[in-house]
C-alpha cells in the first residue's frame, strides 16, 4: 500500500469533518419535513449528495409530489456526472470499486483530488478516496445526530452550519483561480447563478454555470 501524503490527508480530514458536520442540518431538516429518523438516514446512506437530499425533503416538506422532488434532486445531481467524467481517467478503477467511486464522487472529493494534482496522480487519488470516504462517514453519523436531536437543535442556520459546505468548497476552489480567464469564469458563473436563482427551479442555475465553463473552454481553445 502506498504511503499517504500528510498534507493530502490533513486537507481531506479538514474538509470531511467540516462538510460532514453539515449532515446535522440535513438530519434536522429532514425530520422537520416529516421524514422519520430511518428515512433520513437512508437518504444520506443511499443518495449521498447533499444538495439533492435537501431538494427532496424541501419539495416534499412543502407539499410537493414525489415526482417533483425526484426531478429536482436529479437535476442537481447532474453535476456529479460531469465530475465523474473528469475523475475517471485519474482514478482508473473497475468493478465494484468503480461503483463505490461513483457513489462518493461529490463536490468535495473531486475538489480535493484536483487540488492535489500538482503533487502527482497518486496524491490526487488519495485526496479523492480519503475525502470521499471521510465525508461519507461523517455525513451519515451527523445525519443521525441531527435527526435524533432535531427538536432540541432548533434552526440549523443559527449554528452557521448552512455556510459550511459552500465555505469549504470555496476554500478548495480559490487557490486554483490562477489565470485571468479562471477569475473571469468564476465571476461570470457567480453572476449567472445569482441572476437565475429567483426565476428558475433549483438545479438549473448550477447546470447553466457548467455550460458556461464549457463555453469558456471552447473559446480558449479557439484562441490558441
Amino acid at each position: 500500500m502506498s504511503r499517504v501524503n500528510r498534507a493530502t490527508a490533513a486537507q481531506s480530514l479538514s474538509v470531511s469533518l467540516t462538510v460532514g458536520a453539515y449532515g446535522i442540518a440535513f438530519g434536522a431538516a429532514s425530520v422537520a419535513a416529516g421524514f422519520s429518523v430511518l428515512q433520513s438516514c437512508l437518504l444520506s446512506l443511499l443518495t449521498f449528495t447533499g444538495a439533492s437530499q435537501f431538494a427532496v425533503v424541501g419539495v416534499l416538506g412543502a407539499g410537493g409530489s414525489a415526482l417533483s422532488g425526484i426531478a429536482t434532486a436529479s437535476l442537481l445531481g447532474v453535476r456529479n456526472t460531469l465530475y465523474g467524467l473528469r475523475m475517471a481517467p485519474v482514478l482508473n478503477v473497475k468493478g465494484l470499486r468503480r461503483i463505490f467511486a461513483a457513489h462518493i464522487t461529490i463536490d468535495e472529493s473531486t475538489g480535493v483530488a484536483l487540488s492535489q494534482e500538482h503533487l502527482g496522480v497518486k496524491e490526487a487519488r488519495q485526496g479523492f478516496w480519503l475525502t470521499g470516504i471521510g465525508v461519507f462517514i461523517f455525513w451519515n453519523i451527523f445525519t443521525l445526530a441531527g435527526a435524533l436531536g432535531a427538536q432540541a437543535m432548533g434552526n440549523p442556520a443559527a449554528w452557521g452550519l448552512d455556510a459550511a459546505v459552500p465555505a469549504a468548497f470555496l476554500g478548495l476552489l480559490w487557490p486554483r483561480l490562477i489565470s485571468k480567464t479562471d477569475r473571469a469564469l468564476a465571476v461570470a458563473a457567480c453572476a449567472l447563478a445569482l441572476a437565475m436563482t429567483p426565476y428558475f427551479v433549483p438545479g438549473v442555475p448550477i447546470i447553466s454555470t457548467a455550460l458556461l465553463a464549457v463555453f469558456f473552454g471552447l473559446r480558449a481553445s479557439l484562441w490558441r
